[in-house]
């Protein structure tokens, strides 16, 4: 009984230790941190548009071609003609981004409609076991998409509101979840010649969970458990909410005499799953046809793993027929992540 006593009042003694006054808890891990990777459908949360991303991602106040499907829809109501725009994104580690968005204006309500396709995936990869760590002879892949239609309305020559209604879905080999989820913008052009501001909610909406066959095992996972064996279970997976995106942003546009326009836009960006941050970027038009871009994505976030942005792109258009068509090119710097790069085709018609 005297042994026992003893052992008890030790443990007492070291779990009440780090709370006396005077001491500090020494934790062995970080308790503050943001919510990076907590949410579900993370690809919502990558860029597209060559061109908008070659200006760091601040796009919110800008938005006036097909790309604005994702950035901001109330700037589709500005958009004089259908556009149809593709977006190919060598991203990290291996796996392609791409975006499809088609824009059609209703000049006679002052609207437009909008439809657009984004997936993220990679190749088939082996399937690997403790057991068999060179591979099984399977393979798996994974793939996410969401598919989006628009509108957009101006309510005033200066005015304009946007929403898009989303289907959302994710797969990894045999599991998958699905979601729906709304974005919401506004675009002003201010009474100040050449200023813009947008603001932008994006992927507010239900939460997604995972199921499929692979959830299924005839092996308990209660190891402690010896009066069964091979008993069929199921693993259940936990709803992750979708990463809502809320952004206000700012562009500039000036005239630099004969040579062209620069336009100076920046973002403000409250994410639900990161630290506020804020996007900046610029670009050189010269003659309208040629461009060069700058920017960078996640000033101040904690846990910023991007940085500077680089781009470049060429607008040809027949006025007389009406017909254009833009190639736009960036790069964008991920640290250990290496880079991104991306390529934009636009056609206006």
């Amino acid at each position: 009984m005297k042994l026992r006593s003893t052992v008890v009042l030790a443990v007492l003694i070291l779990t009440l230790a780090p709370c006396t006054p005077g001491q500090t808890n020494s934790v062995p891990f970080q308790t503050n941190v943001s919510a990076v990777g907590t949410s579900a459908a993370a690809f919502l949360e990558i860029g597209v548009g060559a061109r908008a991303m070659g200006m760091g991602g601040a796009y919110a106040a800008v938005s006036n071609d097909a790309s604005a499907l994702y950035w901001n829809p109330a700037g589709l109501a500005w958009i004089p003609g259908v556009e149809v725009e593709a977006t190919h994104n060598a991203w990290l580690l291996g796996s392609n981004h791409d975006f499809v968005g088609v824009v059609v204006p209703v000049a006679s309500i002052r609207s437009a409609i909008g439809i657009s396709f984004v997936t993220l995936g990679f190749g088939d990869q082996a399937v690997r076991t403790v057991d068999r760590p060179e591979g099984t002879g399977e393979t798996y892949d994974a793939r996410d998409m969401a598919i989006g239609l628009s509108y957009a309305f101006a309510l005033t020559d200066r005015f304009a509101f946007g929403v898009t209604a989303k289907f959302v879905t994710q797969r990894i080999w045999f599991e998958s979840g699905s979601a729906f989820g709304v974005d919401l913008g506004i675009f002003y052009a201010t009474p100040v010649e050449g200023l813009r501001l947008g603001i932008s909610m994006s992927n507010f909406g239900t939460a997604l969970t995972l199921d499929g066959n692979n959830l299924a095992s005839t092996t308990s996972p209660d190891k402690t458990v010896q009066t069964f064996d091979r008993a069929p279970v199921r693993y259940a997976t936990s709803a992750g909410s979708l990463p809502v995106l809320f952004r206000g942003g700012l562009a500039y546009e000036l005239p630099i005499g004969e040579l062209g326009s620069a336009l100076v836009t920046a973002d403000v960006n409250h994410p639900s799953n990161a630290t506020e941050s804020i996007n900046t970027g610029i670009e050189l038009g010269f003659k309208n046809f040629f461009f060069l871009r700058g920017g960078y994505m996640g000033l101040f976030e904690r846990d910023r793993v991007s940085g500077l942005t680089l781009g470049a792109g060429i607008d040809w258009r027949d006025e007389a027929q009406g017909f254009g068509i833009r190639v736009d090119y960036a790069w964008a710097d991920w640290g250990i992540l290496k880079d991104a790069q991306r390529i934009t085709i636009g056609v206006v018609l």
